[in-house]
């Protein structure tokens, strides 16, 4: 390996330029922000339809129960 490095160094030298080139490349980021991310993140999963919100009906009808209780408590006392 000694030998090869002696003999030739400039291709040597462009063999680890055209290394560090390539690895730069390939570690490229599409965003310049973590917050440029996250927002691309929650726009992908919006898409995806992972944020729906749960159809409970649970607030329905503790609202309709509150109403009734009120409903009864004011003829209870009229």
């Amino acid at each position: 390996m000694e030998s090869i490095r002696t003999r030739n160094p400039e291709a040597a030298l462009s063999s680890l330029e055209a290394a560090a080139t390539s690895a730069r490349g390939g570690f490229g980021c599409l965003f310049s922000t973590a917050a440029e991310f996250e927002s691309a993140l929650i726009i992908e999963r919006r898409a995806q339809g992972r944020y729906g919100s749960p159809r409970s009906r649970w607030p329905l009808l503790m609202f309709v129960g509150c109403a009734m209780m009120v409903v009864g408590t004011v003829l209870l006392f009229r």
